[in-house]
Formats: C-alpha cells, sequence, structure tokens
C-alpha cells in the first residue's frame, strides 16, 4: 500500500469537513471563490500525488487548498448571524492568513508545473514577497483592518493601542503590496513560457488557456450580469487544467483546443460588433431603428463572415502553431525547388517538409527497404546518420514513386511532440513528390553508369580494335619503307614513311581521344595512378596531396577523374597561375576533392560549361561543387559521398 496514502486521505476528509461546514453556515458570495478554490485545488492536488507520489507542484495545490479551506470555513462561522459561540477567534482565523495565502498561491503559479521556480534568481523575489505577506498578515492578525471589507458579524478578538496607525498603514500597504504580487506571477509565467519547450510548454498552454477563460467568464459576468458569480464559478476550471497539464492527460489536445477558441472568440467578437455598429451606429445616423436595421445587420455580418473567419483562421495558426508553410505553400515550394539549378535539391525536400510540419530535424533515406542510407538531414549543419537502416528500424513515411519503393522521410520534432493527423497527410503528400525526385535521380543514376559504361566500351573497343590496326598497319609500312631503301626505291622508301609518319599521328590522337572518353588507367589501376596520369601531363606543375587507400565506386572514380581533369584544363588555359594545388582524401563523409590555382581568377558557372556539367553531375551523386574564384586565385572543391 501506497505509505502516502494515509495522510492524504487525512488530509482529503479534513478539508471537505471545512468545506461542507462552510457551504452549511453560508455561504456567501463574497466568500464562495475561497470554497470552491479550496474543494477542486485540493482534489486535484491529492490526485496528483496519487498519480505522482511526491509531486512538488501536487502538495502546492493541496497546500492552497487547505489554506482556502481554513479561510472559508473560519469566514463562514465569523459571518453567521448570532454571533456563533467561539466565532471572534474562528472568524479572526479566516481573515488574517490573506496576505500568506495570496503568496502561497503565487508560489504555486510561479512554480507550475515542475513544482520548481525556473531558476535560483527567484529565490529572493519570493523572500521577497513573503516577506510582505508576514507584514500584512501580522498587521491584519493584530488589527481588524480587513474587517469592514469582509462584514464578519464577531468582532476582533484582540484589543492592542495603535489601530489609526494600523489601517492608514495598510490601506497603502495593501494595494501596492497585491499589485507588486500580480505582477511578480506574471513577469515569472512569462519567463517560463518564453522558455518552456515541449511537453512543458503545452503543460503552460493548458494553464494560461484555463486561466484566460476563467478571466473571461468573469468580464462577461460582470459586464452582462453585474455579478461576480459566473468568474467565480468557473475558477475550478483553472485547477481542474492544471492538474491534466500536470499529469499530461490528452496533453496534446490543447492546441486544437487553442486554435478553434481564438477563431470562434474572434469572430464572436466581430459578429457582435458588426451588429451593433449597423443597428446602433446607423440606427441613430438615420433617427430610428426597426426590422429593415436588422436586416442590413444580418447582410452585412453574413457578407464578412467568411473573408473574416479565413483572416482569424490564420492569425490562429501563426499564434499557436508558430510560423509553418501552409499545404499549399510547402508543395509550391517543393515544385520551386524541381525546377531550380542542381545541387540542392534533396535539401530543399527536407527543408520544405521541415517548414510545413516545424520540425526539429527532417533526413531523407534511398535505398531499399532492407539498406536505407541518409542522403540528406535537415538542418543541414546536423551530421548525416552513418551506416545503413532498414524501414523497420525507422518511424519513418516511405517515398514510392509508381509503387516502386524509393526511400523513406523522417521527422521528429521537439521532444514531446508528435505529428498530427494533418502533418502527416501533409508529409505523406510531401513524400509522393519526393518519389517523382527520387526516382528522376535514380533514372539520371542510371544514365551516368551507363554512359561511363559506354564510353569505357569504346576506349576499350578503340584501343583493342582499331588502334590495334592501325599499329599494325604502320609496321608494316615501316618493313614497306626498309625494303624500298635495300632494292634502291628510294623514292618509293620517302613516299612509304611520309605515309607511315601520318599513320603514327593518328594513332596518336586517336589514342589520346579514347583516353579523354575514359582513360584505361582509371579503369585498370585505380583514381591514384589516373591522376597521378593526369599531374603528369599537365602543363603547369602539380602539387598532389593524396589518400584514397581503397578502390571506390565506378562513378565516384569517374566524377572525381574529371572534377581534377577540368580544374587542371581551366587552371592551365585561363588562371596564368605557376603552380595547381591538388588534394584527394577519404574520409567518413566522402571523397574530398580539390583544386586550388593562385591565378587571376574569374572562374564561374555558365549555361553549357564543363563546370556546370559537372555540377550537374555531382548533384545526381549528392555533391556539390563549389567555385571560390577571385584575384587570389580559383579554388573547386566537393565531398562525393561514398556509402
Amino acid at each position: 500500500m501506497d505509505a502516502g496514502a494515509g495522510p492524504r486521505w487525512a488530509v482529503g476528509a479534513a478539508t471537505a469537513v471545512l468545506v461542507a461546514g462552510g457551504f452549511v453556515l453560508g455561504p456567501h458570495v463574497g466568500n464562495l471563490h475561497n470554497g470552491l478554490i479550496a474543494a477542486s485545488f485540493t482534489a486535484v492536488g491529492l490526485y496528483v500525488l496519487a498519480n505522482r507520489t511526491g509531486n512538488r507542484e501536487g502538495r502546492l495545490f493541496v497546500a492552497v487548498g487547505v489554506a482556502h479551506a481554513v479561510m472559508f470555513a473560519g469566514r463562514e462561522y465569523g459571518l453567521r448571524p448570532g454571533p456563533l459561540p467561539g466565532a471572534s477567534w474562528i472568524g479572526w482565523l479566516g481573515v488574517w492568513p490573506l496576505p500568506l495565502v495570496l503568496v502561497l498561491v503565487g508560489v504555486a503559479v510561479m512554480c507550475f508545473p515542475t513544482g520548481r521556480l525556473p531558476s535560483r534568481g527567484w529565490v529572493p523575489v519570493v523572500g521577497v514577497l513573503l516577506t510582505l505577506g508576514l507584514i500584512l498578515s501580522t498587521v491584519s492578525a493584530l488589527w481588524p483592518v480587513e474587517y469592514a471589507r469582509t462584514g464578519l458579524v464577531a468582532a476582533h478578538p484582540l484589543t492592542v493601542p495603535g489601530r489609526a496607525a494600523a489601517e492608514a498603514f495598510y490601506g497603502v500597504a495593501r494595494p501596492v503590496s497585491y499589485l507588486l504580487f500580480q505582477l511578480t506571477w506574471v513577469a515569472c509565467v512569462a519567463v517560463r513560457v518564453r522558455r518552456a519547450q515541449g511537453d512543458e510548454a503545452r503543460q503552460m498552454r493548458w494553464f494560461l488557456y484555463a486561466a484566460t477563460v476563467s478571466a473571461a467568464v468573469m468580464v462577461t459576468g460582470l459586464v452582462v450580469w453585474h455579478s461576480p458569480v459566473p468568474g467565480t464559478l468557473a475558477g475550478p476550471l483553472l485547477a481542474l487544467a492544471a492538474g491534466s497539464a500536470i499529469l499530461r492527460h490528452r496533453l496534446y489536445d490543447i492546441d486544437p483546443v487553442l486554435n478553434k477558441s481564438l477563431v470562434f472568440g474572434g469572430m464572436a467578437v466581430l459578429v457582435t460588433a458588426g451588429y451593433a455598429v449597423v443597428v446602433t451606429g446607423v440606427g441613430r445616423l438615420v433617427g430610428g431603428s426597426g426590422t429593415w436595421l436588422s436586416l442590413l445587420a444580418t447582410a452585412v455580418v453574413a457578407v464578412t463572415f467568411e473573408p473574416a473567419r479565413a483572416r482569424l483562421q490564420r492569425l490562429a495558426d501563426r499564434l499557436v502553431f508558430g510560423r509553418r508553410a501552409t499545404p499549399y505553400e510547402a508543395l509550391a515550394r517543393l515544385s520551386a525547388h524541381l525546377t531550380a539549378p542542381s545541387g540542392g535539391l534533396l535539401d530543399g525536400i527536407c527543408g520544405t517538409v521541415a517548414d510545413a510540419v516545424a520540425a526539429r530535424e527532417v533526413i531523407l533515406w534511398t535505398g531499399t527497404a532492407e539498406e536505407l542510407r541518409a542522403v540528406s538531414v535537415w538542418p543541414v549543419t546536423t551530421p548525416r546518420p552513418a551506416g545503413t537502416r532498414t524501414l523497420a528500424d525507422l518511424d519513418a513515411v516511405p517515398v514510392r514513386h509508381d509503387g516502386r519503393f524509393r526511400g523513406a522521410i523522417t521527422v521528429r520534432k521537439t521532444p514531446g511532440e508528435t505529428l498530427s493527423a494533418a502533418e502527416s497527410r501533409l508529409v505523406g503528400d510531401l513524400a509522393a513528390q519526393a518519389g517523382l525526385v527520387l526516382e528522376l535521380r535514380a533514372t539520371a543514376q542510371r544514365l551516368i553508369v551507363a554512359g561511363d559504361g559506354a564510353r569505357r566500351r569504346l576506349e576499350r573497343d578503340l584501343h583493342d580494335g582499331a588502334q590495334q590496326r592501325l599499329v599494325t598497319v604502320a609496321m608494316e609500312l615501316g618493313a614497306v619503307v626498309r625494303l624500298a631503301t635495300t632494292t634502291g626505291a628510294a623514292e618509293v622508301a620517302e613516299r612509304a614513311d611520309d605515309v607511315r609518319r601520318q599513320l603514327l599521328e593518328a594513332t596518336a590522337e586517336l589514342r589520346e581521344m579514347a583516353r579523354g572518353l575514359h582513360p584505361a588507367v582509371l579503369t585498370q589501376d585505380g583514381l591514384g595512378p589516373a591522376i597521378g596520369f593526369l599531374a603528369d601531363r599537365s602543363p603547369l606543375p602539380v602539387r598532389l596531396t593524396m589518400s584514397v587507400p581503397r578502390r571506390l565506386p565506378a562513378e565516384v572514380e569517374s566524377t572525381a577523374y574529371f572534377v581534377i581533369s577540368e580544374g587542371l584544363t581551366n587552371a592551365a588555359r585561363h588562371s596564368g597561375s605557376a603552380a595547381v594545388a591538388v588534394r584527394v582524401e577519404l574520409d567518413a563523409t566522402g571523397l574530398t576533392v580539390e583544386v586550388h590555382d593562385e591565378g587571376c581568377g574569374g572562374a564561374e558557372f555558365r549555361s553549357g560549361s564543363g563546370l556546370e556539367g559537372l555540377a550537374d553531375r555531382l548533384a545526381i551523386l549528392d555533391a556539390r561543387l563549389s567555385v571560390d574564384s577571385g584575384p587570389a586565385g580559383t579554388r573547386l572543391r566537393t565531398v562525393i559521398p561514398c556509402g
């Protein structure tokens, strides 16, 4: 059995007796709020403690409830005509603790929902409030400074000199201190709301929502019925909402509740104001009002209702959910990424999803359901998850195109928040659009692989076929030259030697052409020897730094080769630099390729240029080409994923 169950039952029973006794003796309207606060806060606090043993805020709620129960019973006893036996002391007990009870209520509000102050800096503030409350309660305990306001029938039990001075002091100190109490509570709650995240933010929303509703009911009762009773009856809502927030019961329903309440309340105010303006204002201008004015007001309200509601809905969405893209804006943004230059398409997908649902992190995965690899992460500063995952390992939205699995999208929101049904549908719609992107990307990758394969086959055919035959013909012509020289046919030897020289030149050109299509050394020996070959043939001296301990996928090696080849060619032709530095390193992030010269700069992306072609090719491999070109030289850099 719970060790704290007995004391909780005792506290609950005592509070119930005090509250019930007070209602039997009264209740008086001016004291009704004390009884309702006592019952609601004690019940909620005990329920919280029963579910969360030792919860600090639950204990504060019980303390607030018990204090109000003592005050409620004491005042009702002292207000009973007669007066009742011992009413002076019992009624006195229901009056003088009020300032200290207000400090206790303030501490409960300031510590909500954790039971602790937002920071240690608030401890001295609570100390000041407690000192003020103790001073005011001491004055109220010694002199009847509150009796005229509370209307107790029984007299104050103490007769202490200096009543006039005490009343003068209390008349100034009480309103100043109570205003300071309220301003301090508001400031503390504002600080906590600004700092709160996740579940705590939603807990604060529940609390503030209930407080706003209670205040609205209070104001409505005073204005419409000239009575505080409606507001008093709404007081327990605050305790119930706070208890639900502490226990996180249906916590995630607060956002739609707030949203609809803002829209409903705003429309109620606009409709009432519009009707009043037309009926009252126009009626006074024309000297009367009647049925036709009511019809006119109805028509005006009907015409303006939908536009006003739509604007209020957008405002409520922004206030409750924050600035985020609407479904239409999200799809439009994704469409813009589809037509934008290559290089940030996958990042654009992740960014669009993040903006649409206010996500904290979005990851796009590609591959099969059994082997998914992260290809893009939002925010871009977040490192990509290493290795592979299966779809079963991820809480992800699948990405498909024409029924074929292309990848997945994982969305992580602020701790404690989950995707709503509408947000899940929106992510699904964006995933469907992303499926087309990934399908096009996969198609482009297949085209690159097929193109590289075709170049390799063409290079091999030229090397093994036409080139070999041309070499054989050149050798035969060499034999003819030697034969003609031996037999004395000098003219024939000269002509044959000239033909042989032209044939060798054609063979060299053919060899260069084959190497340009796809270098055989890259296929046979790998990236290191191929880049070394480029460095040896470069017109400019090349400082080569290379660390690639293993063979890489063919499309990665060929792309890196062409990046370096383009960089060396541009440096030799346009930079005027004395040397070129090439760095190729393989690490956990991928293959880093960098070409740097110290020339005049001026390199930029142009339509149809080699740099644009390289950027498009790199984009297919989820890489970007950065070009930093200025008076200090030109630097081409990229990091190619090698997963």
